[in-house]
């Protein structure tokens, strides 16, 4: 075959790679938004829908391993036939599954995606080593190795194209046509593959000398395992950090996928220059960065932020880079990519299963940091032991003063952090001389590693230890509850994640007064406590999200009350004494458990009043509460006089323009009341922000005059179109002066 020639098929195997990559990664946000619905928008959602795509992705892998020891033309032949059977499929719609039961989401999300998307994403999954190997199998044909980062490349284009492209542009239903007729695409082009090789002899295959796993080594197997699960490991554990504190949204849940993907084409390109770069600058950024792994408190904006997500990707080219090195011959392409494949899914399992069951916070994070400063290639950069003329024993005496001077400088970050004290711009110094100070020493991986928990303690993982030890915690499969008592100031407070969810005051005078968000200067407190104005003495009123119970206090006698709560964890907070605003105030209240949308969409029509949803997975509103079916779902619930409130309060959407958007299309009248004089009442009480919406534009006038001296708004100007379950474009409601902290 000619230069140009190979050089042709090479473009066909490539463009063939690139389209299944893009492909597969474009459906997992697809899928993932269309059960959104379904699913709600806990970050462990995301976490259980990665669990599924990489026992999807082990499969196709191992499909393709097996199928790769059979004639070439045999292969084509059946792998041709299962892709045409697995297109039947097509397009994607959900699985019909009935709802889970309370406390089996872990199991009941993975079955739903697994049989919504399985069977086509196992075949495409199989795509990018079956086609190296059949690229491979010309005897012209280069190294494959580069194929993949082709693949890695095509994946990230396919995660990125779907909330910078897909999402904005086209509906759910649009989408997936789109994604039906790339598939038709290829398979088009893997049959064009399997032609080409058709008249290939199979004899021209790259061989084993014994074709089996000995071959290789089950201790280079075990390094292959622990360098891919790692990376994977941490790509999960940074995006519960991620969708936790800010929104469960595609734009930011595929950032960390994104950038896992991308480390690949870095870690396996022919050109090592990258590779090397951020191998070599991998140590100091496993400190600086991974030293505030362990705090579980941040201040609000991004810095943390673009700190987790840069740590991601230099950690993983830097391990990917090690998995490189350490790849096998040619004949063993698959058995290599079907181990790569199975770490990343003990990574994952690791994170989206057991970690949930073993920890009381994201532990997993730190410890995933941990272990890739252990894993990280030794640093030729400063290796003080291949120096020339420098005895082995000086070397080390000289890392070990360093260690010291570092961990010195470690415990003035300690005092710090545990004092309140004040060192300015001292304590970020002292953060950067610990991280070149580790780089001297990186070398030696027990240092490395030394010095990272002495740095994770300093930076603020000692308040974390001390929540955890004092039981402070739970965690549940919808995030991480802290529950800190503050004696001064005999109160008690709710955080999820690093958002503060309500307070209830321990002296029994004031354990009834509504705080926080729900003080009596907010929409919500203004509602509830003139329910009896607005409706009668016997109101009829709704709360969708439990949280510490505090609207509970503002009921009447001869109202009834009804909370809908999607986690039984917060449930029990409320029932064991936790927190006693139902017990003291509403003890004869409903609570209903499950997804407060399915929930109300069961109830009879127009059995209520007042309605307030409440519903926060951290610091948002789960975007399926707030679309134009969510809308519809609530009205039904209320009576044709009744009033929906919706709290929006919010640091990085802004979810305004949403609710005018639906309120236009549905003809609603609405006016927002933001209660920022609400800190002036005292520290015990929270600025918030609060929609109101009624059929009848006289129930809102009413609202307005129970309280004259409280101001509600009209809303302004709405979104180009209303959020709907098959169509919403997070991107232009987002806040970037908040997340960039310009408040």
């Amino acid at each position: 075959m000619t230069g140009s020639a190979t050089s042709a098929q090479r473009a066909l195997f490539v463009l063939t790679i690139l389209t299944g990559s893009f492909l597969l990664f474009l459906v997992q946000p697809l899928v993932a938004r269309l059960a959104l619905p379904r699913l709600g928008g806990a970050p462990n959602v995301w976490n259980s829908a990665m669990l599924v795509y990489q026992a999807l992705l082990l499969a196709g892998y191992f499909y393709a391993h097996r199928l790769s020891k059979s004639p070439l033309k045999r292969q084509g032949q059946i792998h041709l036939a299962l892709l045409v059977l697995a297109g039947l499929t097509l397009p994607i719609t959900l699985a019909d599954l009935p709802p889970p039961t309370a406390g089996m989401e872990i199991l009941w999300v993975p079955a739903l995606l697994a049989l919504t998307i399985g069977p086509v994403f196992f075949l495409v999954s199989a795509q990018a080593p079956l086609m190296q190997r059949w690229y491979a199998a010309h005897p012209s044909s280069s190294a494959p190795w580069a194929l993949y980062a082709a693949s890695s490349l095509g994946s990230f284009g396919g995660l990125i194209a779907y909330p910078l492209v897909a999402e904005p542009l086209l509906s759910a239903s649009e989408q997936s046509i789109g994604w039906t007729l790339g598939y038709a695409l290829l398979v088009v082009l893997v049959g064009i593959c399997a032609w080409s090789r058709a008249r290939t002899p199979d004899a021209a295959l790259p061989q084993a000398e014994d074709g089996s796993v000995a071959a290789v080594g089950w201790r280079k197997i075990l390094l292959w395992l622990v360098l891919a699960a790692v990376p994977s490991g941490l790509m999960l554990s940074t995006t519960t950090h991620l969708t936790t504190d800010l929104f469960a949204m595609p734009l930011l849940w595929v950032i960390p996928l994104g950038l896992y993907l991308l480390s690949f084409s870095v870690a396996f390109a022919d050109n090592r220059m990258l590779a090397r770069v951020f191998t070599q600058v991998a140590p100091l950024f496993v400190l600086i960065a991974g030293g505030f792994a362990a705090a579980s408190s941040h201040a609000a904006t991004l810095a943390p932020v673009i700190g987790s997500v840069f740590l991601l990707f230099i950690v993983c080219v830097a391990l990917h880079s090690r998995l490189y090195d350490a790849r096998p011959d040619a004949s063993q392409l698959t058995l290599f990519y079907l181990v790569m494949s199975a770490g990343g899914a003990l990574g994952g399992l690791f994170t989206a299963l057991f970690a949930p069951l073993l920890f009381d916070w994201v532990w997993e994070h730190p410890l995933l940091v941990l272990a890739a400063a252990l894993l990280l290639p030794t640093s030729t950069l400063f290796d003080w032991r291949k120096l020339k003329g420098v005895e082995p024993q000086l070397a080390r005496i000289a890392a070990a003063v360093v260690l010291g001077v570092a961990l010195a400088m470690c415990w003035f970050i300690y005092q710090a952090t545990s004092t309140e004290g004040e060192m300015g711009n001292s304590k970020y110094l002292l953060t950067l001389g610990v991280g070149l100070l580790g780089s001297l020493i990186a070398a030696w991986r027990w240092m490395l590693a030394l010095l990272l928990v002495a740095l994770m303690y300093a930076q603020g993982g000692w308040d974390t230890i001390d929540a955890s030890s004092e039981g402070l915690r739970t965690r549940s499969y919808f995030g991480v509850y802290t529950v800190r008592d503050f004696p001064v100031q005999k109160m008690r407070t709710l955080a999820h994640g690093t958002t503060l969810h309500g307070k209830q005051s321990l002296d029994p005078k004031l354990s009834r007064l509504p705080l926080t968000y729900y003080g009596p200067s907010s929409g919500a407190g203004i509602a509830f406590a003139n329910a009896d104005r607005l409706f009668g003495p016997t109101a009829r009123l709704g709360v969708v999200g439990l949280g510490t119970g505090t609207l509970a206090c503002y009921r009447r006698p001869g109202q009834s009350l009804r909370f809908f709560e999607i986690d039984p964890m917060v449930l029990e907070l409320s029932r064991n004494g936790t927190f006693t605003y139902i017990r003291d105030c509403a003890p004869d209240s409903e609570v209903v458990l499950g997804d407060a949308r399915l929930e109300l969409a069961r109830m009879p029509k127009g059995g209520m009043d007042l309605l307030a949803v409440d519903a926060f997975s951290s610091d948002a509103i789960p975007l399926h509460l707030i679309t134009d079916e969510a809308m519809g779902v609530y009205l039904d619930t209320l009576s044709p006089q009744g009033i929906l409130l919706i709290h929006i309060s919010n640091r990085y959407i802004n979810l305004e323009p949403v609710l005018a958007a639906i309120a236009a299309k549905r003809g609603l009248s609405a006016v927002i009341r933001d209660d920022e004089a609400a800190e002036d009442l005292g520290n015990n009480f929270t600025s918030s922000t609060w929609v109101a919406l009624a059929r009848d534009p006289a129930r809102i006038e009413a609202l307005r005059k129970v309280d004259p001296s409280r101001v509600w708004r009209p809303l302004g100007a709405p979104a180009k179109r209303a959020w709907t379950d098959d169509h919403a474009s997070i991107l232009p409601q987002v806040r970037w002066s908040s997340m960039l902290g310009n408040h």
